[in-house]
């Protein structure tokens, strides 16, 4: 029986190229909007073959961490090439597993190069999707039934960037008014803005940047613009929730992690395998600021954590760690711990619905909005902005019939 894949995967879409490490990638992944309530649109091919993979899963689940809302699942066409060598096919009867021989060598290059791709969904990299159907909108056909079925060729389909209009049902508790915008008093905000902040009659023809230039602010919670296109709308708190979050991230970066000593070392009982991993992994943990030692065939002493996961569960969050270190190899749980605070921060530090904001303002933020990875998306994954096409509005009001 086979699958039609424009039925199940989404028109917006980002296309991979990456090779590093005797292995390459290539395919589409589905932006963090066009996600799908369950996980029934992925397909990964190693080889060629069609395989079901733990390591797989879970490396694409941390790549989307960041941009995909809660409950949602990433639709994706992978494709894996490496050394026969390197991988065992035979570890299940009908071959849909495979065993790569180096787990986290694989692990990490996944998780790297779809990272990097959805960094780079900037707010308006394309504000009108092609007229051309998508990758998933042309129909090829995949028989399920067979785990080496011929694949759908990656040189048939081309990427979108356009953001999708998702209905998520969340909507944010009125908030207190914020301190400063973007770093600075209001008044500050168009100096630093300069020329990019010229209303849409003043730029030139062709000249408006992907996001346009703000007209109007609606119910103090949503920002109007006007682009090359038709009409943006932009969410302002979740649109400088992201930016907040990624200087955040970036100034943590670029510093050292503080660690904090425990005052009484703890003593944690672990699996063997557990143990053995924190051991291997020590000088890897202790650049987080997680000091661990071995203390016997199945167990650790914490004597350190990260400063800003103080009041943290510690014997939880280094069980947490050595799980995904002796079954993926490598493990993000302490980043995204200290992500989550970095967000919570971002979230009280960022511009608050209910808030009036001067063009100007709105300006500078639609361009700290194009700049910034991610900005797609607010930290919880929910869209940040929407485009509406001349088109668009044409339709609503049925001109031209």
């Amino acid at each position: 029986m086979a699958e039609v894949l424009g039925e199940e995967f989404p028109a917006q879409s980002l296309r991979i190229e990456h090779a590093a490490a005797g292995m390459q990638l290539s395919g589409w992944v589905g932006l963090p909007t066009a996600s799908r309530a369950q996980a029934d649109s992925q397909y990964f091919y190693v080889n060629g073959r069609l395989v079901r993979d733990r390591v797989v899963a879970h490396a694409v689940r941390q790549a989307y961490a960041d941009v995909l809302f809660h409950g949602r699942h990433p639709a994706f066409v992978l494709y894996l090439e490496l050394d026969p060598a390197g991988v065992d096919v035979n570890v299940h009867p009908a071959k849909y597993e495979v065993r790569f021989r180096e787990q986290r060598l694989v692990h990490d290059f996944l998780f790297r190069s779809l990272h990097e791709a959805l960094a780079q969904t900037r707010a308006g990299l394309s504000a009108v999707p092609s007229q051309e159907a998508s990758p998933f909108q042309q129909g090829h056909a995949v028989a399920a039934s067979s785990p080496a079925a011929s694949a759908p060729s990656p040189s048939a389909w081309s990427g979108q960037f356009s953001q999708s209009r998702l209905s998520l049902g969340v909507r944010d508790q009125p908030l207190a008014d914020y301190a400063a915008l973007l770093g600075a008093s209001p008044a500050a905000a168009p100096a630093r803005a300069g020329a990019a902040t010229m209303p849409p009659e003043a730029a030139g023809e062709g000249e408006a940047p992907p996001l346009g230039y703000a007209i109007a602010q609606l119910k103090s919670i949503y920002i109007l613009a006007e682009n090359a296109h038709g009409l943006v709308l932009v969410d302002m708190h979740a649109a400088h929730e992201r930016i907040t979050y990624e200087k955040l991230k970036s100034g943590r970066a670029c510093s050292n992690l503080r660690s904090q000593l425990l005052l009484v070392p703890l003593n944690l009982a672990v699996s063997a395998k557990e143990a053995a991993a924190a051991e291997e992994h020590a000088d890897a943990l202790a650049e987080w600021g997680l000091e661990l030692s071995r203390s016997g065939p199945s167990g650790v002493v914490v004597r350190r954590i990260p400063a800003l996961l103080e009041g943290a569960d510690v014997g939880q969050l280094t069980r947490d760690v050595l799980a995904e270190l002796a079954q993926h190899g490598s493990s993000r749980r302490l980043q995204e711990l200290e992500n989550e605070l970095l967000s919570t921060m971002a979230c009280h530090g960022s511009v608050r619905a209910g808030r009036r904001l001067a063009i100007p303002e709105m300006n500078a933020l639609l361009r700290e909005m194009e700049a910034t990875e991610r900005s797609g998306q607010c930290n919880h994954g929910r869209p940040t902005w929407a485009q509406l096409s001349l088109a668009d509005l044409d339709r609503l009001f049925l001109r031209g019939r």
